[in-house]
Order: structure tokens, then C-alpha cells, then sequence
């Protein structure tokens, strides 16, 4: 089973020496899982004051600086590992800086491939175009609303969002995407007081709920917001744009497709 962990935790919590201390603690947990076969994909995120979030109403994209959700904690990285079970994620989350040190938690959220959608890319490794960026794009949908919207609409809406996959595969800009299983299958783990807590449900209680991500390269910010605004999910939630932050000059660690 692909689980992706989503790294929760408040900038201001870290200074520059921490943050660089806990990206080369994470390597050196990627390392472990690369060698166990685990390893599929990891990345921070760039400061939460580079997002920017889309919305599609009327037609129109209406862009507002800043995240989806207005939380003293946000995302900050993200790991896609292939992992036996549950018990498995909660084990590797467990063993994170931003949880171990008390300083965030730690999301878990199974993943699901459907048909159609293309296979990852690995990130861009070496020498390559700097005005090229990966940005993630992070795909709110309103969960209740999903539940009374016709059957026919969301066909259609799938329908779009693999017709969108295959246009970025083609132009060169695709990466990876893949819906997550709903938020009822989510799990925190925190450690607080030395002590691991474990919750079910999401990190975030909001009435749009994160159902999926597109990772996608982009020559720019505008571009990248023009992409979200293309995606179904737009028109009936919201997308977050977070560019990557590029670690690659603490060592470089290999995306496994």
C-alpha cells in the first residue's frame, strides 16, 4: 500500500540551523527506507508565505495569496513511501524530527492509483533549467458537498483531471498525482510530553478536506497557478500551489518510480 506523510508543524517553531538539522535527519531516514525497498518520494516545501491558493467560481479564478488553510501550523514537506500496513506509517512517522522533537505531527494518508493516470517522474536531479520548478499542487475538495453532487458530475470531473495528467505529460511537466483515500482513513501521530499520540481524521478540521496532489514543473508561479485553475477540484474546492524547496545541496536523494 502507497501512503503519503504530510508534515505538519509553525515555521516560526524552527530556526535556519534546526530546519537544516531535521532535512539531513529525514535523509538519513530515507536512507533506511531506500535500502528496506520502502522509498518512493520526499520533499520540504517552500516557506507557507510562497503558497498561493485557487479558486474557480462563476468561470472565474479568483487567486488569494497565502495557504488554503488559515492554521499557526502548515505544511512543510511530504514523504510517498510503499509501506506493509498502517501500523507500518505509524512506525516511520514515528521516527521523524518534526514529530520525534515535539515540534509538529505527522498525517498519514493512503494513497490510490486509478487507470489512466500516468507513472512518476523522478524530481529533476543535477544540472537542469533553474527557471523550471516543481511546485505541488494540493487539491482541497468539499467533502460534504461531494456526497450530494450527482454521479454524472463527478465522471465528468474525473474525466477532466486525467485528460489535464495527460496534457502536462505531454508537454514535459508532469511528475506524479494521485487522489488519497477519504478523510476518514486519515491518522495523526504526535509525540507530546515523550509520549507518541496517535488520533484518527485529518490534521486540518476544515469543511474542504485534501483529497489529492498533482506534482508538476512550471517556468513560474503564474504558470503553475494556471494549471491549478484548470484542475476540476478548482470549480468545487479549492487547489493550494506550494513550490519544492530544493535540498539537493544537503545530498541528493533519488525519487524510486
Amino acid at each position: 500500500m502507497k501512503y503519503m506523510l504530510l508534515l505538519y508543524s509553525a515555521e516560526n517553531r524552527w530556526s535556519d540551523e534546526e530546519r537544516t538539522a531535521c532535512m539531513r535527519e529525514c535523509l538519513g531516514v530515507c536512507d533506511d527506507l531506500i535500502a528496506r525497498g520502502k522509498f518512493i518520494a520526499t520533499s520540504p516545501l517552500q516557506s507557507v508565505t510562497t503558497a498561493a491558493t485557487v479558486r474557480v467560481r462563476d468561470g472565474r479564478p479568483l487567486i488569494t495569496d497565502g495557504p488554503f488553510a488559515e492554521t499557526t501550523e502548515q505544511l512543510g514537506g511530504y514523504f510517498i513511501l510503499d509501506l506493509h500496513d498502517l501500523d507500518e506509517a505509524i512506525a516511520v512517522a514515528s521516527r521523524l524530527p518534526s514529530v520525534t522533537k515535539e515540534k509538529g505531527a505527522a498525517e498519514i494518508r493512503p494513497m490510490f492509483t486509478p487507470d489512466g493516470v500516468p507513472p512518476a517522474r523522478p524530481l529533476p536531479t543535477g544540472p537542469s533549467d533553474p527557471a523550471v520548478i516543481p511546485y505541488l499542487l494540493l487539491c482541497y475538495d468539499d467533502e460534504a458537498g461531494r456526497k450530494t453532487t450527482a454521479p454524472a458530475v463527478i465522471r465528468e470531473a474525473m474525466a477532466e483531471a486525467l485528460s489535464l495528467v495527460q496534457e502536462l505529460k505531454d508537454a514535459g511537466q508532469y511528475l506524479s498525482a494521485s487522489p488519497l483515500h477519504p478523510p476518514a482513513t486519515a491518522t495523526c501521530v504526535r509525540v507530546r510530553d515523550g509520549k507518541r499520540v496517535i488520533t484518527d481524521g485529518p490534521f486540518t478540521e476544515t469543511n474542504e478536506v485534501l483529497g489529492g496532489y498533482y506534482l508538476i514543473l512550471a517556468d513560474s508561479r503564474e504558470a503553475a497557478l494556471r494549471v491549478a485553475a484548470r484542475h476540476p477540484g478548482a470549480k468545487f474546492g479549492s487547489v493550494e500551489v506550494r513550490p519544492l524547496y530544493d535540498f539537493s545541496g544537503l545530498r541528493k536523494v533519488p525519487e524510486i518510480s
